[in-house]
């Protein structure tokens, strides 16, 4: 059993040793690894790893090795299993992309490339395709999908009475273009970010400027910026040839944004933290790739050897991620960007950063006193602790800093420039392998590159930089078949509620297989041809007939494919948090379409996470813009989007859970936002008689009119509410919240 890439059944195996050298140098036992793992000495270092060895056995292996280490065995030591990269470039995902035709035998069904691509795949399995959803479903349906809102009864109208063959054209067109647009599909990048205000864990640091990277995807977004130059911005938008502009330094927020261990006193440890879950948001985010799984050892499943993670490290390890740190003690450079666009940031962030200090030096003086108190109990009595000794250097210099700081915040100005979180040029330099994880076992240096079963390019990294500018142009560069590949499949899932790959942010071989690969190819081959735009990409998909199916049940297709894999039907979806919450506040007519003013957490510093009342403060905060705008800080998400299966702002969230649980029920009869949201509705429908308030409801909130029967049964639950001595408008909202915690509101068809 091989350990560590160690192999001691043979005598070749035993002198090449592992990992991190050979096992024995006969003649020489001070230089024999074995010789030293045996006697204990080295922490890191000890075999066995339950028992030691007797001191006898520990002396007879020693003489062993001092007379040369003779060994009559002959026979060739085991190979150790490599990776066969020329073999794992045979996988689908590392294929060129391939935009072939596909063979139809209905050919009166599709309008598009794309639906020639859905039928031929339904053919092969004797599928039909369901029938086209009615006008009032698909209107709902792409106002959600475009948006996250509910069209308006006049907007709905207007649809509904325009027969010109490009009326739906004219809608995507008009939804498109609207600045609720980025939105919508901000948040869905945003989920894949990690987004969030706060660092979570154990010490959860306030980031009180993150809101601005949250403003900047949304702008992307709306302005249909072309996705390569989105991934060069957010991996090195300061090293861009251009002049950096403000958002081109805020977009490097995207590095930043993950949670950190912030309590980790050991440099080296909370430095490859920081650098290994950089690695895998940018490999999984815009690639599908776990590479970060190749930290301790070579990929279990997929062609990336640890060396190529290191490589990769190399290049995150020359670069400082600005976040801002928690105050004095974060042991790494963590300062944040200064932009240039003359807004002053509030002369209260100052005075809460000196406040923060003082907490700061607070602390330390009793810490202090501990270690001074330890030093003198324990003196003499143990050996030393290089992890103690550590430590107490680690004050010294935060000790300092605070001494530093200080003096700086007393000369400052009384304001600064704005600020942001990003990342920025650090000491460049290749990475050590380390071995099996371990910062303090270190291996041969890897020159900074990329992984070697991607080889398309041959850029180069300037040795007197990090490496970041061209990863993301390797990451960007149209050749790579699965950034395009990726992204195309992000957008059918938001679309269809199933990704063509249901594993979405993963293409390895732990992922599913494509369901259709041609088209998910011709997907990513169209995005490519329209230079990397996404509207155009979301416009060719809504516009298909795949996407105009019902959500009508089939028996005969169901048998064959049960998950509707091959997209035979439109999913049912049931809203998202957001859509959910914002369109109660759209039908209350209580909705702010403008953008939100930066973000409450703006207003803190500091461990948020030792502060029950500003916790509760994020959790009940209320905003009546859209729910992007709400503050999103780890551990404090607020109660509306928890409760619905909000993405957990500390991963990556390519696709959500959807559960079904009774706090959900709960919420929408007990919650004071869900009440509030009725009686708006409640009041704006006053002015009309009974039968239009029920029409007019109906229209609003399941884009239809009631039927007989509907109609009849609100008339019955309406007269109930007011035979219990409810007052009129008492009663109608009560009828209000009724339909929206029903179940057709919760769903698009």
């Amino acid at each position: 059993k091989s350990k560590g890439g160690l192999l001691l059944d043979t005598k070749l195996g035993m002198r090449e040793g592992g990992d991190i050298g050979p096992a024995i140098v006969p003649g020489n036992p001070a230089k024999s690894l074995l010789v030293e793992a045996i006697h204990w000495g080295n922490e890191d270092l000890q075999m066995p790893p339950k028992k030691k060895l007797p001191n006898e056995v520990i002396k007879a292996l020693e003489t062993w090795v001092r007379m040369g280490a003779p060994d009559p065995r002959t026979g060739q030591t085991v190979v150790k299993d490599e990776i066969d990269i020329e073999e794992g470039k045979k996988f689908w995902a590392f294929q060129p992309l391939n935009a072939s035709k596909a063979e139809i035998k209905n050919r009166g069904w599709p309008r598009s490339a794309i639906d020639r691509l859905v039928l031929a795949g339904l053919e092969e399995k004797g599928l039909k395709p369901a029938p086209d959803a009615d006008k009032a479903t698909l209107a709902r349906r792409v106002f959600f999908d475009l948006v996250g809102l509910p069209p308006s009864p006049e907007q709905l109208g207007d649809f509904l009475e325009n027969d010109a063959p490009d009326a739906f054209e004219q809608v995507v067109d008009r939804l498109l273009a609207s600045p609720q647009f980025g939105v919508r599909w901000g948040r869905h990048w945003l989920d894949v970010a990690r987004y969030a205000e706060s660092n979570g864990m154990e010490r959860n640091a306030a980031f009180p400027h993150a809101w601005r990277f949250r403003d900047y995807v949304v702008d992307s977004f709306n302005e249909d910026k072309p996705f390569d130059q989105f991934i060069r911005e957010q991996v090195a938008g300061d090293l861009l040839p251009e002049e950096p502009t403000d958002d081109r330094l805020v977009a490097t927020g995207f590095l930043a944004m993950g949670p950190k261990s912030l309590n980790n006193g050991n440099t080296a440890e909370f430095k490859m933290d920081l650098v290994d879950e950089q690695i895998d948001v940018t490999t999984r985010a815009f690639m599908g790739l776990t590479v970060a799984c190749a930290r301790c050892h070579d990929h279990k499943f997929d062609p990336i050897p640890t060396e190529d993670y290191y490589s990769l490290a190399g290049i995150f390890k020359s670069t400082h991620a600005l976040f801002g740190g928690s105050g004095a003690g974060v042991r790494q450079t963590s300062r944040l960007i200064e932009l240039q666009d003359g807004r002053k940031e509030p002369v209260g962030q100052k005075t809460d950063y000196a406040k923060l200090i003082a907490a700061n030096q607070a602390e330390l003086k009793s810490l202090n006193k501990k270690v001074a108190g330890l030093k003198k109990e324990l003196k003499g009595k143990y050996r030393e602790d290089p992890i103690y000794k550590e430590t107490i250097s680690r004050i010294k210099k935060t000790q300092a800093a605070v001494k530093k700081n200080r003096a700086k915040l007393a000369n400052s100005k009384k304001q600064t420039g704005p600020l942001a979180m990003g990342a920025r040029e650090g000491e460049p330099g290749d990475a050590k392998v380390h071995i099996r994880g371990n910062v303090t076992t270190l291996g041969k240096v890897i020159p900074r590159g990329f992984p070697q079963v991607l080889d398309f390019s041959d850029l180069k990294i300037d040795s007197a930089r990090s490496g970041r500018l061209q990863l993301a142009e390797w990451i960007a560069d149209p050749a790579n078949p699965l950034t395009p590949r990726v992204l195309a499949n992000r957008v059918w899932h938001h679309l269809f509620g199933r990704g063509i790959v249901r594993t979405v942010d993963n293409f390895g071989q732990t992922g599913e297989r494509p369901s259709n690969q041609p088209l998910l190819d011709h997907l990513a081959v169209r995005l490519l041809e329209n230079e990397w735009s996404v509207k155009k990409l979301i416009r060719e998909v809504v516009l298909s007939r795949a996407y105009r199916m019902s959500s009508v049940h089939d028996s005969a297709n169901a048998r064959i494919d049960p998950d509707n894999a091959l997209f035979w039907k439109m999913n049912q979806r049931r809203l998202d948090a957001e859509s959910m919450r914002d369109a109660m506040l759209s039908v209350s007519g209580r909705l702010i379409l403008s953008p939100a003013d930066g973000s409450p957490v703006q207003k803190m510093d500091g461990n948020i996470g030792r502060d029950p009342k500003q916790l509760e403060e994020l959790r009940k905060a209320q905003l009546d813009n859209r729910s992007l705008y709400l503050p999103v800080a780890r551990q404090a998400i607020p109660e509306v989007l928890k409760t619905f299966d909000f993405a957990e702002p500390s991963i990556i969230v390519g696709r959500r859970d959807v559960t079904t649980v009774p706090t959900q029920a709960l919420f929408l009869l007990n919650s004071d936002f869900v009440i509030t949201q009725a009686r708006g509705l409640a009041e704006r429908l006053s002015s009309m008689d009974e039968d239009a308030r029920i029409d007019h409801a109906f229209r609003l909130l399941f884009a239809r009119s009631p039927s007989s029967g509907e109609r009849a049964r609100t008339r019955t639950f309406l007269s109930d509410c007011l035979r219990n001595e409810e007052s009129g408008i008492e009663a109608w909202t009560t009828v209000c919240q009724a339909l929206l915690a029903s179940a057709e509101f919760r769903y698009l068809n």
